[in-house]
């Protein structure tokens, strides 16, 4: 289980994050939402250990989570690969790191599952399209079979056909492979379709966080109706859902 314990990060004079807790469990999606410049990012980073956390403090069943090697789907498909490297390399990566065995049959598996045409692995990044790469990102993030996936806005780079079926993707994946994921996202109608619980983040705190259910239904803040409103009125929650 990731635990998240009343951390704060500063940097300079200004803070980023403050006090911030909660607790995901395998198999569940957590979705942080708010605004640009909320801190969302900067969780990610401090979950990860780029940042340092100057309160508080990340743990996975007790230990650093850096023992249970997340992984993170980033938010630009292909500037998260090597533009000189063939996606077979850049995929197989985790696997080479972390000084594993190799299994074909697992790099199939994600392949059929992310409907991930085994020929595109030959090519470079820019010669495949937006919604391909970033597939090719999930099937990274996957192919070592970690239990904490991380994403950083994994569909706005995508159309919203593309946005809609990536997403699907992901969540039968993570029914498949039971790997709790924290996923930050202005996409209120994503996080209410696909995401157990959501939390809302604004600057730096977390004002709210509750059941997707609840939270959509019954916003217990005047931050979280504004959030709730705001993707009403641009009909992201009927799109979504």
């Amino acid at each position: 289980m990731l635990t998240v314990d009343n951390i704060s990060v500063r940097r300079g004079v200004s803070t980023t994050l403050e006090e911030v807790s909660f607790s995901l469990e395998p198999g569940r999606t957590l979705a942080v939402v708010g605004e640009s410049g909320a801190g969302k990012s900067t969780l990610i980073s401090a979950i990860l250990g780029l940042v340092r956390c100057s309160a508080g403090g990340v743990s996975w069943n007790g230990a650093p989570v850096s023992r249970c090697r997340p992984a993170l789907v980033m938010q630009e498909p292909r500037a998260a690969f090597n533009p000189r490297l063939s996606l077979r390399r850049s995929v197989m990566e985790p696997v080479v790191a972390q000084n594993l065995v190799f299994e074909p049959e697992r790099l199939a598996m994600l392949c059929r599952a992310l409907e991930v045409q085994p020929d595109l692995l030959e090519r470079r990044p820019d010669q495949v399209s937006i919604g391909q790469a970033q597939r090719m990102g999930i099937l990274r993030a996957l192919i070592a079979a970690p239990p904490l996936v991380l994403f950083d806005e994994p569909l706005s780079a995508l159309d919203a056909v593309t946005q809609k079926h990536t997403a699907r993707l992901i969540a039968d994946m993570q029914a498949q492979e039971g790997f709790a994921a924290l996923i930050v996202t202005h996409d209120l109608g994503y996080a209410a379709a696909f995401a157990d619980d959501i939390a809302a983040l604004r600057e730096g705190r977390i004002e709210e966080m509750g059941t997707a259910q609840a939270f959509i239904a019954a916003p217990q803040t005047d931050y979280g109706r504004t959030l709730r409103d705001a993707a009403f009125a641009l009909g992201a929650l009927e799109r979504v859902a």
